[in-house]
């Protein structure tokens, strides 16, 4: 037997993750001088964080530090315990290298302990769809070894198809200058993003309206599939419920889709793409850029 673990990011949420029997340690958001723990909606007031964005204001985000990691994970080496953690891309956060450093930290006093750490290289729903496949293949029978191939199998088989429609976020962010934020959003810019290789995100297209990037993200989906049946279909949103139902609508029309889940963007991602966010996860072909 051995114990799944993940972080905040992976977006599922926390009656998911019980379900499954996934541990997870939760990454910290600040709003107004203080810090919260996202801790996928058990007790996170997540009316509070999105009142935040509303009111234009920048909510934070750290990465978990090797301390946190250390504390996390020590009761497993004292139980003897077998740890598969399945972390948040290293191409958008630092908290994989501080997971190692932990790990290395730990074995020193626990030399037989096994805490393998696996760079998912996805955020959100893409890291969500690793670690829920993987939770479904424990439960039937895999073992550790069997489980940590799939994901790395699988992990640049993710697709992740993102629109985002308040340029603001992205401009706060480092991701638009001032002027490109400005000139979007008087010409109604929408960009086009997703997730590359190394699990960072690229801007890969813009174009001109709320629709139409939609309907840019279902194809860009499509486009990208190695097949039209049986296929897993998972929509983040933020707080736009109707357009994270319409692009999920729109991919069913088209292919077979056997299992599939709409969930709010989790507040770490949220404080990067601000409200509006629409973002569509699959698995298809390799990413290779």
């Amino acid at each position: 037997m051995f114990q799944i673990v993940t972080d905040s990011c992976c977006d599922l949420p926390y009656q998911v993750l019980e379900e499954y029997q996934v541990a997870f340690i939760p990454m910290i958001v600040e709003m107004d001088g203080k810090e919260y723990f996202d801790d996928l909606g058990k007790s996170f007031d997540y009316g509070a964080f999105i009142q935040s964005l509303r009111d234009k204001k920048q909510p934070t985000t750290s990465q978990i530090n090797v301390g946190r990691y250390v504390e996390f994970f020590k009761p497993y080496c004292e139980k003897q315990e077998s740890v598969l953690y399945l972390c948040f891309t290293s191409g958008m956060s630092g908290s994989y290298n501080s997971a190692l450093q932990a790990v290395a930290i730990l074995q020193e006093d626990y030399p037989n302990a096994q805490i393998e750490v696996v760079d998912t290289l996805n955020a959100s729903l893409g890291e969500g769809v690793l670690v829920y496949g993987a939770a479904k293949r424990q439960a039937a029978g895999d073992d550790l070894p069997t489980v940590r191939k799939w994901v790395e199998d699988h992990r640049l088989k993710v697709q992740s198809w993102v629109t985002v429609d308040d340029l603001s976020h992205l401009y706060r962010g480092g991701r638009l200058s001032r002027s490109q934020a400005a000139m979007g959003g008087l010409l109604n810019i929408k960009p086009i993003i997703h997730v590359d290789a190394k699990g960072s995100l690229q801007n890969v297209g813009k174009v001109r309206g709320r629709n139409k990037a939609l309907q840019k993200i279902v194809d860009e989906t499509m486009e990208n599939l190695t097949s039209t049946e049986d296929q897993l279909v998972f929509v983040a949103h933020s707080e736009d419920l109707a357009a994270a139902e319409k692009v999920l609508e729109m991919l069913k029309e088209k292919i077979d889709v056997t299992d599939s889940a709409i969930y709010p963007l989790g507040p770490t991602i949220a404080s990067h793409t601000g409200l509006g966010c629409i973002a569509i996860f699959t698995f298809g072909k390799e990413r290779v850029d």
